[in-house]
């Protein structure tokens, strides 16, 4: 019996470690400025996007107050954005945080 409960145990420390590597990002840190890609991600509860630019990079970025976003020079809601929609982001480098100061959908 302590012999199941202890493969049992191990079953599941495994398990997890591998889920915590699995659903992890590798997200970069750029220089502040203008880069275009696709979002991967949206985390509606967190105001935040996972943006994969055009040369692979995975950007991070949490929305604030001050974020503009816009499609086709209107004002949108953060609820317009889906997973596969182009878009530019102009951030701006705050150590190893990306603050998106505009994100404009671009389709």
């Amino acid at each position: 019996m302590q012999l199941m409960k202890t493969r049992l145990l191990n079953t599941v420390l495994i398990s997890a470690i591998f889920l915590f590597f699995a659903c992890g990002e590798s997200t970069s840190v750029v220089e502040s400025g203008t880069y275009q890609g696709t979002i991967q991600e949206v985390e509606p509860s967190k105001t935040e996007i996972y943006v994969e630019t055009d040369d692979n990079q995975i950007l991070e970025l949490y929305f604030t107050d001050s974020t503009e976003l816009s499609r086709n020079g209107s004002r949108v809601e953060f609820s317009v954005l889906e997973e596969g929609m182009e878009v530019e982001v102009d951030v701006e480098k705050e150590g190893k945080r990306l603050n998106p100061l505009a994100v404009r959908v671009l389709q």
